[in-house]
């Protein structure tokens, strides 16, 4: 191949993102391993805002319904989140955390830190605010 050539997969942003997606879920999955990181989103999110529309809580996580459907299906199964028809819509389904899922949370949160800190750990503190930054804007 010749110079015309400039394609470098080791430069390529989806490349670099998917190698630094999997360390992350490497750590994360050595961190927490009760929970995937979508799992984790979810729950999160539930403990940031409370109880959410199963449609909203898929816009907060950047999930389509198909995908939020099957991750509050898998944590109902563990006990983590509960769901009820909404009182004043009862086509809408809201989902909430149980007793048992705001403890796993509680008890999560230093370790989701720590999975944060972990992902950054090759980076000084203002990289690491610059590439958050960064990404922010990609998003």
């Amino acid at each position: 191949m010749g110079k015309a050539t400039a394609y470098l997969l080791d430069e390529q942003i989806g490349y670099l993102l998917r190698r630094a997606t999997q360390r992350h879920l490497a750590i994360f999955s050595a961190r927490i391993p009760r929970v995937t990181t979508t799992q984790w989103a979810v729950l999160a999110r539930l403990m940031e805002l409370g109880p959410l529309s199963q449609n909203l809580l898929g816009r907060e996580t950047a999930m389509d319904a198909a995908t939020v459907k099957g991750v509050v299906d898998r944590l109902a199964r563990e006990g983590l989140v509960a769901t009820a028809p909404d009182p004043s819509d009862r086509r809408r389904l809201i989902v909430g955390l149980t007793g048992e899922g705001r403890a796993f949370c509680e008890e999560a949160l230093a370790s989701a830190a720590r999975v944060s800190d972990e992902t950054l750990a090759p980076l000084g503190p203002e990289e690491r605010r610059v590439l958050l930054d960064l990404l922010a804007r990609l998003v």
